[in-house]
């Protein structure tokens, strides 16, 4: 038994040297060339199941070896190449490998999705690392947050990165600046009736007075633009039904689309403007007024 677990953790070790030896020997060979990897270059492993069963038990290793590898691959070309081909098929490896290896979805998933030549300009395979890192670990929040980031920087998707935001908020230990960038991610995806619950659930379990504030204004803010879109919604019927646009609000009322001149939350009418807009009295009152079209 003793000698079948030494032939073990020998042939181990001997094969991780061989992992080590062969990258840098590559590593010594492009040195020489003076050349970066040719393009069609291709890893002489390419699958991490088999990788895993080749290791013997020995798999976190090597996956720190390959994370080491894709770290070196990313920054022979950053700022000086714009393919980065290799780049996913190391990080795939990696993760197969070590499905808990945490560096290499967090830190990975950025080198992916910046843009060349400051990454590999490939978003959506940062997304499908990270969602899949999720699933392997999902009571580490902060690869929600990476989430998130990805799709609000680089994917323009706020509605996405709205849902990573507010999915990471959830899990146990997540910080509450979560929930904040959620309801941002809300504002920026045209969804005010969202921002809002969000923004209330940031004032309600926030303690911290200019986090406070700061939600009840946003709050203010995005209640003033719903308005807002709805006043210029009837604004429109009003447009529709007799070709011209109002004067004055007592115009709408007499058509029988207002119940009366409509007040803002501070208690002030909105104003009518004469191409048909609708704006608030104060925009001090509401500094956040308009996020949510941007």
């Amino acid at each position: 038994m003793k000698h079948t677990r030494k032939t073990v953790i020998v042939t181990a070790v001997l094969l991780i040297a061989s992992f080590a030896g062969s990258i840098l020997a590559l590593d010594r060979v492009q040195q020489a060339r003076g050349e970066a990897p040719a393009l069609e270059e291709v890893l002489y492993i390419s699958s991490g199941k088999t990788l895993k069963r080749m290791s013997l038990g020995y798999s976190g290793l090597v996956a720190a070896l390959y994370w080491t590898r894709a770290v070196q691959y990313f920054g022979s070309r950053v700022r000086h190449s714009t393919r980065f081909d290799l780049l996913a098929q190391l990080l795939d490896i990696t993760t197969e490998l070590d499905p808990h290896l945490i560096p290499a979805y967090q830190t990975g998933s950025l080198f992916l999705s910046q843009q060349v030549p400051y990454g590999a300009g490939q978003p959506d395979k940062a997304v499908a690392l990270l969602e899949r890192g999720i699933r392997e670990n999902p009571e580490y929040w902060r690869l929600y947050f990476t989430l998130g980031f990805v799709h609000y920087l680089d994917r323009h998707d706020y509605q996405a990165a709205q849902q990573a935001f507010q999915k990471g908020s959830e899990v146990p230990g997540a910080l509450p600046w979560m929930k904040i960038l959620a309801a941002r991610m809300a504002e920026h995806s045209e969804n005010p009736g969202t921002a809002i619950a969000l923004w209330q659930a940031v004032y309600d379990t926030n303690h911290d007075k200019m986090v406070r504030e700061s939600a009840a204004q946003h709050i203010l803010s995005l209640q003033a633009e719903v308005q807002i879109q709805e006043l210029e919604r009837r604004v429109q019927a009003y447009r529709d039904r007799t070709h011209a646009l109002p004067y004055r609000w007592s115009d709408l009322v007499r058509a029988g689309l207002l119940p009366g001149i409509p007040l803002d939350s501070s208690g002030a009418a909105f104003k009518l403007m004469p191409d048909g807009t609708v704006q608030v009295e104060d925009p001090k009152k509401f500094p956040f007024l308009g996020e949510g079209r941007r």
